[in-house]
C-alpha cells in the first residue's frame, strides 16, 4: 500500500540547525603518538532513548534511485568565509588557529573512530555520521534540496564529526550492518547518535541495520 512520506521532523517542528565554518585546507600530516585533542560530537541520546527511538523506527528497504551527492549541499557559508567544515575543525579539534579566510592554519584533530590523532587539518575529514546516501536511501529522496541542505550541515545532532580521512573514506556509505569505528569504545557513542539522527529526521533504517543497531545498543 502506498503511503505518503512523512515530513522530517526538523522540518515539521521548524527547527534551524545551526550552521558554520569550512573551506579547503594545506598543511603537512603528522600522526602524534598520543592524543592531544578530543572530538566533540555533541553529546548522543542515551542507550535507553536510543533504544526506545530505534523501535519507533520505519523499516523499508532502501533505495537509491536517483542520488547524487550534489543534491545535498555542502559546506554551507555563513558568516564571511567560513563554512561548516571549518566551524567542526575548530569545534573538534584542540588549539586551532585561523586565518583571514577561516581557513585552519594549526591545530590538533583526535580521531574517536581509530584513535588517531593529527597535526594537519589535510589529514581530517567531516564525517556525516549518518552518510548522505544513506540519508537518501531511507527517505531523504522525498525532502527538498532545503531540507536535504540543513541535514548535511547539522551541527546541532550528533551527525557532523572531524575523524582521519582515509578512515571516513573506508566508511564510505556503510551502515552500522557493514562498518563499525575499529576503536571499540566509541561503538556506543556511534550507534546512538546514528538513531538520534535517523528518529530526527525520520529516517527508517533496513533490517540488517536495525539488527545491528539493536545488537550494539544492547551493551549501552
Amino acid at each position: 500500500m502506498f503511503r505518503m512520506p512523512r515530513m522530517p521532523r526538523f522540518y515539521a517542528r521548524r527547527r534551524l540547525a545551526t550552521l558554520a565554518a569550512a573551506t579547503g585546507l594545506i598543511a603537512s600530516a603528522a600522526l602524534f603518538n598520543s592524543p592531544t585533542a578530543s572530538a566533540a560530537l555533541p553529546t548522543p541520546v542515551s542507550g535507553a532513548t536510543a533504544r526506545s527511538y530505534l523501535s519507533q523506527l520505519t523499516v523499508a528497504t532502501e533505495n537509491r534511485t536517483g542520488y547524487k551527492r550534489d543534491l545535498f549541499p555542502t559546506w554551507i557559508t555563513i558568516s564571511g568565509t567560513c563554512n561548516t567544515r571549518e566551524y567542526i575543525l575548530k569545534r573538534d579539534g584542540t588549539n586551532v588557529t585561523t586565518d583571514s579566510a577561516c581557513v585552519a592554519t594549526s591545530g590538533s584533530w583526535y580521531s574517536p573512530y581509530d584513535g588517531a590523532t593529527w597535526s594537519a587539518a589535510s589529514d581530517v575529514d567531516i564525517d556525516h555520521l549518518v552518510p548522505l546516501a544513506e540519508a537518501w536511501d531511507s527517505g531523504a529522496s522525498q525532502w527538498t534540496t532545503a531540507q536535504r541542505q540543513a541535514f548535511a550541515n547539522d551541527v546541532t545532532r550528533p551527525q557532523l564529526l572531524a575523524v582521519t580521512d582515509n578512515v571516513n573514506q573506508s566508511k564510505g556509505d556503510q551502515d552500522p550492518a557493514t562498518w563499525m569505528p575499529s576503536l571499540t569504545s566509541y561503538r556506543c557513542t556511534y550507534v546512538r547518535a546514528w538513531v538520534q539522527v535517523k528518529y530526527y529526521y525520520n529516517l527508517s533504517v533496513d533490517s540488517a541495520e536495525k539488527s545491528a543497531l539493536t545488537s550494539y545498543l544492547s551493551g549501552c
